[in-house]
């Protein structure tokens, strides 16, 4: 380990990477502490910002703790996330933004382009209903009279300038670091949240045995969920491919036997993200049309979407319920945009190549397709499993949900996508790597 880190810093290429990485994730740190124009940051603190548990702890979780101080980063990227995601699914019924993502760079693009102006949009959504939760922690200048119109104006735009900022920083790790810049801002987000998840896990010992012995069986859990998600990250269903001899000249080609990797989690953390994106966007939409003051049907899908640990048990398992399935759903879209069947079987076919038993064609692309499906279907329901676990047993220790599984899964995923990066980056260069 010692050694490969010597040599990644003694590429030149990838230590410039590396530094320019590290100085991104400094500069999201110190905007973290950059409070909004206007808010009572210690009012705020005292009866908001301490919350541990439902919808306000996941934003902090995600945030790095830029919401439990109202920092400009307090959306974090959640906006340009269910950007991404609405115009995902767009390209489905849309054939124009179908031809674009198959235009190449070009397209590609222009598809970032149409996606930071979807992020503009839901960012003033999401800023207006930020607004409307928590101006009363406004200073009082900025609500009366005239002055009311400058305090809206400083928060929401501070918000969304945040946001752009903070999406601009991920596009600059993607373009110049060491890659996948929003998911890095995520991960870095929580880990920074581990010495609070600690120090919580050290006062809860300090109550005796029983704190003790809770403690202990979370660390063992905690073990176990890491493992299980290594396991499943690293898990891939192998179809055996082989190629048929020909001549070609004095030559012969071909004869050799390969296999397709299909990976249990190819979307990796990605569904993840999504998912706990669009948990948010239903409440900030209802605060925004009810004026923060929900009734009768609206209040109960507000409460579905909003849960804490004061939450009724059946608002804990809808709220569950409906996690999973997005997940689930999210896997399955995010894979089938990563993966075409018929692409594969068509690209084995042009090259001699051939499934054995499984005829070349439209049969090969359909038993692909079937293979992919069961594989997809064991990766998302595991993704959804230890991610609502928690949620569903944090009645029953008083440690914050919000270091449950959905933070190990953004953690580990990410790190081991960083530490493949990184690997293909030294095998290129004939180093031995982090995972050889």
């Amino acid at each position: 380990m010692l050694q490969t880190l010597k040599d990644i810093f003694g590429v030149k290429d990838i230590r410039k990477k590396i530094i320019f990485t590290i100085f991104i994730i400094l500069l999201y740190r110190l905007g973290s502490f950059i409070t909004v124009p206007g808010v009572d940051k210690l009012e705020f603190i005292k009866q908001v910002g301490a919350s541990s548990t439902g919808i306000s702890g996941t934003i902090n979780l995600i945030s790095g703790g830029a919401f439990s101080r109202f920092s400009i980063f307090a959306m974090t990227i959640g906006p340009y996330i269910t950007a991404s995601i609405v115009l995902n699914l767009l390209q489905v019924v849309i054939p124009s933004l179908e031809r674009l993502s198959k235009e190449g760079e070009e397209g590609r693009k222009t598809l970032a382009k149409y996606t930071k102006y979807l992020t503009v949009a839901f960012g003033l959504v999401e800023a207006i209903g930020l607004y409307l939760t928590y101006r009363a922690y406004l200073l009082p200048a900025l609500t009366e009279g005239a002055g009311r119109v400058i305090g809206i104006l400083l928060f929401v735009v501070s918000l969304m300038a945040g946001t752009a900022l903070l999406t601009w920083l991920g596009d600059k790790i993607t373009e110049y670091g060491i890659g996948n810049g929003i998911s890095i801002i995520v991960f870095v987000g929580i880990i920074s949240r581990i010495p609070a998840g600690a120090t919580a896990l050290f006062n809860l010992a300090k109550q005796g045995i029983s704190g003790i012995l809770i403690v202990a069986a979370l660390i063992i859990v905690m073990a176990l969920v890491i493992a299980a998600v290594i396991y499943f990250q690293q898990a891939e269903r192998k179809i055996p491919v082989n190629y048929a001899k020909r001549v070609v000249g004095r030559k012969m080609y071909g004869g050799q036997n390969t296999h397709i990797p299909l990976k249990v989690a190819m979307a990796g953390v990605m569904p993840i993200i999504f998912a706990m994106s669009f948990m948010m966007f239903p409440g900030t939409i209802i605060n925004i049309c009810t004026k923060s003051n929900p009734t009768g049907f609206w209040k109960v899908v507000y409460e579905l979407f909003t849960v804490s640990s004061s939450s009724a048990w059946y608002y804990l398992v809808g709220y569950s319920l409906i996690y999973m399935l997005l997940i689930i759903v999210f896997t399955f879209v995010y894979t089938t945009f990563m993966v075409n069947p018929t692409e594969i079987a068509n690209n084995l076919k042009k090259n001699g190549g051939f499934i054995p038993g499984i005829r070349a064609g439209k049969t090969t692309a359909d038993y692909i397709s079937l293979v992919l499906k069961y594989v997809t279907t064991v990766g998302a329901v595991f993704l959804a499993l230890v991610a609502v676990l928690p949620i569903l047993l944090q009645g029953v220790t008083p440690v914050s949900i919000t270091f449950g599984g959905t933070s190990v899964l953004i953690i580990v995923s990410v790190a081991l996508e960083i530490l493949k990066s990184l690997e293909g980056q030294m095998v290129s260069r004939h180093y031995k790597g982090f995972l050889n």
